[in-house]
C-alpha cells in the first residue's frame, strides 16, 4: 500500500499551464505504476494519463494528447503531470492513482488514491 498525496491544482486562465505532483510514500515506488484521473462532480471519473514504474512507458487520453506530459521521480517518489494550454474543460478534480504491476486505464484497477487537488481554467 502507498499513500499519495497531490498538490499543484490552482486557478489559471485559458492557454495558461499547471504542474500537478503526487508525493508517494514507501520505499517500493517504483513498482507501482501511477496514472492521474480527474472528475467534475456530477460525471464519471476519467482517466487522463498513466506511466509505467520504470517511466518509460506512458499513455494518454485523447483529450489532453499534445498538451499534458506525465512524468515521474523515482529517486523522490513522486509522479508529476505538467499541463500545457489549458481549456476550460479541463476544469476538475484531479487525482493521482497507483497499482501494482502494468499501468491501466480503468479507474477501480487502481488500490491507492490521493485526495484529488483542484483544477480551474478560466475562459
Amino acid at each position: 500500500q502507498v499513500q499519495l498525496v497531490e498538490s499543484g491544482g490552482g486557478l489559471v486562465q485559458a492557454g495558461g499551464s499547471l504542474r500537478l505532483s503526487c508525493a508517494a510514500s514507501g520505499r517500493t515506488f517504483s513498482t507501482y505504476a501511477m496514472a492521474w484521473f480527474r472528475q467534475i462532480p456530477g460525471k464519471e471519473r476519467e482517466f487522463v494519463a498513466h506511466i509505467s514504474g520504470s517511466g518509460a512507458l506512458t499513455n494518454y487520453a485523447d483529450s489532453v494528447k499534445g498538451r499534458f506530459t506525465i512524468s515521474r521521480d523515482n529517486a523522490k517518489n513522486t509522479v508529476f503531470l505538467q499541463m500545457n494550454r489549458l481549456k476550460p474543460e479541463d476544469t476538475a478534480v484531479y487525482y493521482c492513482a497507483a497499482r501494482t504491476g502494468v499501468a491501466l486505464t480503468t479507474g477501480r484497477t487502481y488500490t491507492d488514491w490521493g485526495q484529488g487537488t483542484q483544477v480551474t481554467v478560466s475562459s
